[in-house]
Parts: structure tokens; sequence; C-alpha cells
């Protein structure tokens, strides 16, 4: 009996680890792109259970389907752990007044510890602070609390789960709020001027997911990153940041192929996941907050803060200025396939709109 159960569940892990080679966009087959160190770790424990314990002349199959699970998916988390060759270089504490840290906070609408946030923002302090979820009465808590030391600000209060607000010490230049796929899915874009004389391009975003309540299909949410990629592609290596709840972890498809058509570097790369949801569940988490950087940076520090009562971490980076050094970075590069791929995407998400994908 045991052998049998064990057999089911490598079958199942196996099974749940080729779904996402389907290369569809419905939720159910997009949302196994998320637990895959779940899976691998369920797979190693599985296959264990079955050498020690099984009995069956069969249970090596079940031992190799568990195996093959566990190669797939550290084959793709394994760039976000330290045993992975970091993507952004390290720097040590900056003196010249180049560094900007960032922090970045779902917030979860109907949670109501504002406080709990708010003290992190102080303790820390920030240059810039991004909030998702954020309604009119977070709103209201945050400029209160933000308004002297972070006077420069966009607020776009939402009831619907995607309200956001932008805080900064640094003046927010050309700021503007845009929807750029979806008519109830805002996105802020600024500029950061720097005390060293250059100006930062930030692009802050909480694309919609798909998810059973919210939609079907990932092509929305894909259709949004890829297009904000292509147009800091097209921007002739300007300093860039994004920054937001992107609704997609690390080493999904999308998220990948979004860094290659921008050329933006995740500092998490080598370091660790980071992974900032679920607060409440230890055992499932992933990383969904995420501060991309164009290689005119290094990395001072990246951390994952306190809980607060969101289902979200925040996170916090300070980034070093450092475009001289840009060469010890490692971008990644888009290929013709990557750039049609992502183009069809825009164009079908732009074309589709608010309508049913």
């Amino acid at each position: 009996m045991l052998d049998i159960a064990l057999g089911v569940v490598a079958a199942a892990l196996l099974i749940a680890t080729l779904i996402p080679f389907l290369h569809l966009g419905y939720w159910w087959v997009r949302g196994f792109d998320f637990p895959r160190l779940q899976l691998a770790s369920l797979a190693i424990l599985t296959g264990v259970v079955q050498v020690i314990w099984g009995e069956a002349e069969w249970r090596w199959i079940s031992v190799a389907a568990c195996a093959l699970t566990a190669l797939i998916q550290g084959a793709y988390i394994l760039p976000w752990t330290p045993l992975w060759p970091k993507q952004v270089k390290r720097i040590g504490q900056d003196r010249e007044r180049r560094t900007i840290t960032l922090m970045i906070a779902n917030v979860l609408t109907p949670n109501r510890n504002a406080e709990g946030l708010l003290r992190q923002i102080h303790d820390h302090q920030p240059d810039v602070v991004l909030t998702l979820e954020s309604d009119a009465w977070w709103g209201e808590q945050l400029e209160r609390s933000l308004q002297e030391e972070w006077p420069h600000s966009v607020k776009v209060p939402l009831d619907n789960l995607y309200g956001m607000h932008l805080f900064s010490r640094i003046p927010l230049e050309e700021a503007e709020v845009k929807w750029l796929i979806q008519s109830d899915i805002p996105s802020i874009h600024t500029w950061l001027p720097m005390p060293c004389g250059t100006r930062i391009r930030l692009h802050a975003l909480h694309p919609r997911p798909p998810a059973p309540s919210e939609s079907d299909v990932s092509l929305w949410r894909d259709a949004e990153l890829l297009l904000v990629g292509k147009g800091i592609d097209q921007a002739e290596h300007q300093p860039t940041l994004v920054a937001g709840d992107l609704n997609d972890v690390a080493w999904s498809g999308t998220t990948r192929k979004f860094c290659r058509v921008s050329s933006m570097l995740d500092p998490r790369r080598g370091r660790g996941m980071f992974s900032t949801f679920h607060s409440s569940y230890p055992f499932l988490r992933w990383p969904l907050d995420h501060i991309f950087i164009s290689d005119h940076f290094l990395l001072v520090e990246m951390r994952r803060l306190k809980g607060f009562g969101s289902d979200h971490f925040p996170i916090l980076a300070t980034l070093s200025y450092r475009p001289a050094r840009a060469d010890e970075n490692d971008p990644p590069e888009a290929d013709k396939e990557d750039q049609r791929d992502a183009q069809e995407i825009i164009v079908e998400g732009s074309r589709k709109g608010d309508g049913e994908a």
C-alpha cells in the first residue's frame, strides 16, 4: 500500500512539473510555475521514503520519476540560490552619494496595520517607497506619516486591489500614471534626479495575475511586463529600475523573457529567492515582489523585511549608481525569437484589452 501511495505521489509530482511545458496561458497551467521549490522538495522526500521503505519491484520507476522531477525543478530555481554566480556584483558602503534605496510593500487592502509598515519605513529610511493594493484609507495613513520626510508623491488610490502610492525624498520628474494594457490596472513611471547629476527612470508595476478570481489567462500580465521591457530596450541604455508586485515568480518564462528583452538584471540571482508571498505560510512562499535594475548599478544591500499583517513581506534594496563598472555585471540578452514572441504577446494583449482573452 505504501508503494502504491508513493508511486501516485511521484507520478503527480512529475505531471505537475511537465505541465508548464505546454506553453499555454491558462491560469491553471501558469500556476505550476510558482511552487517549483515545493515540488522539488516533495519529490526528494518521496524518493527518499521510497528507497528506504519501499518493497515493490517497480519502486525504482517511482524513484526515477522523483529524481527527474527534482532535476527539472532544480534547473529552474538553482540560479536563485547562493550556488549560482551573482548576476549583479556587490559594492560596500558608497560614500559618494550615488546610492538609492527602494522599499516595496504590497499592503493587502483589507489589512489595517499601517503602523507596522510605517514603523519599518521610518526605521530603514528608504529614498523611495512604493506601496501596492493601497486604497484611499492606506493613502491617508501613508500621507499623514510620510509627507514631511518624503514630500514627493504619486497617489493612485483604488478599491480594486490595484491601488498604488509612491512616496519619495527625491523629486519625481515627469511622473505619469499609465494604464498600459487594461483600464483598471495602473502603473507609475517617473524620473528620479540624483545628486550626482544623472536621472534614473523608474517603472512601478502591479499587473493582473492569472488566477481564478482575477483572470483565466496570463496574457494581460505577460503583455504589460513585456511592453515595459520593450520600452526599456528602446530607451538607449538609460539608468532604469523596475519595481513592484509582478504577480509572477523570478524563474517563470515570462519574467526571464522580460529580463532578456529589457537587458535588466535581477540582484537576487546568486543570492537567494527573497520570497515575499505568502507571509503566513512558510512552506508556500515564492518571490512575487521584484526590483530589477539596469547594468548601471551595483548592489549594496537587499533584504526581506518583517511582516505587518499583509500576505506579502516588504522588500528593501540599496543600489549604487556605478556606470563605469557596468561590465562587471552580466545582463541577459534577447534573441530574435524572444523579440518576436514579446511583440506578439504585446499586440495580442493590447488588442484584447479589457475583453476576454
